[in-house]
């Protein structure tokens, strides 16, 4: 999968599923469930390593566990689903250079072939014409863009007027820029399909209602991992308590049915072994 293929995807009317990963367990299940496109999204920062926002996570990072998605990808190289990578905060917006410097670092020593950035500042703008001409693909993000949480909140966007046309007229100048598609998050529907109409790139919505060109969503929500969902990504099952259910019982089973050898005990049978040797 390239980034191109969206492009012909939208061309067809063939819809794209896009779902997050952050280790190699995680990609090998979305691999499996046939997904298009793994985002190693920068919500790994709240999702995976407890941050309130994602605004911590570093590039480094996000380069660990793009790595660490690759190596869960177990199809051919042909039949493997497109790898996008996050730019994190800091990363792009202090110029070109240091933004192609990223960037290039992801797909340089990673299974990513294309990076997200958000929003569509003129700042922004150049830093994506920079990457499309030193070859690295760019996904666009627009409406709810969580690096800008201290400026917008989580709330949703595009509610008045003039905010559907600036966010219309954002995605026009990410197309113009070279970017291949662009995420549109908790915005009105009306809003996304406006900007689907408008662009020959795909638009893939997250609460953005569902006439786009696809979907994104982050799969611990899906799988209800998370102790808190995002309003507009209800879980598809209770997943958080059905694994702490299964924990429990494992636990309470260890404690009324393993029997834990007393001080001297010489036996050394088979359910003593320590877990280092479970696979010899």
């Amino acid at each position: 999968m390239r980034p191109g293929d969206l492009i012909r995807y939208k061309e067809t009317g063939r819809r794209i599923t896009v779902l997050t990963a952050w280790d190699s367990l995680s990609s090998s299940m979305v691999e499996s469930a046939g997904a298009d496109v793994v985002l190693v999204g920068d919500s790994l920062s709240m999702v995976i390593l407890g941050h309130s926002t994602t605004l911590p996570v570093t590039l480094e990072q996000m380069l660990h566990h793009t790595q660490a998605v690759g190596r869960g990808l177990s199809k051919p190289l042909s039949d493997q689903p497109l790898v996008i990578t996050d730019l994190p905060f800091l990363s792009y917006q202090c110029g070109e250079d240091k933004a192609v410097e990223a960037a290039g670092s992801l797909l340089k020593n990673s299974c990513a072939a294309a990076v997200k950035v958000e929003g569509a500042e003129p700042e922004v703008l150049k830093v994506i014409k920079r990457l499309v001409r030193m070859g690295i693909p760019v996904m666009g993000h627009l409406g709810l863009t969580p690096q800008s949480v201290h400026r917008l909140g989580y709330r949703r966007q595009g509610e008045d007027e003039r905010a559907q046309e600036k966010i219309i007229n954002d995605g026009i100048e990410l197309q113009r820029a070279g970017c291949f598609s662009i995420v549109i998050e908790h915005v009105p529907s009306k809003v996304a399909t406006q900007l689907k109409n408008h662009l020959r790139i795909p638009v893939i919505g997250i609460g953005a209602g569902h006439d786009c060109d696809g979907q994104v969503s982050v799969t611990a929500d899906l799988l209800g991992l998370t102790a808190t969902q995002p309003p507009f990504s209800p879980a598809l099952i209770d997943g958080r308590k059905q694994n702490i259910e299964a924990l429990k019982g494992w636990v309470l089973q260890q404690r009324h049915e393993v029997k834990i050898p007393t001080k001297g005990s010489s036996q050394q049978g088979p359910d003593y072994l320590p877990s280092s040797h479970m696979d010899q």
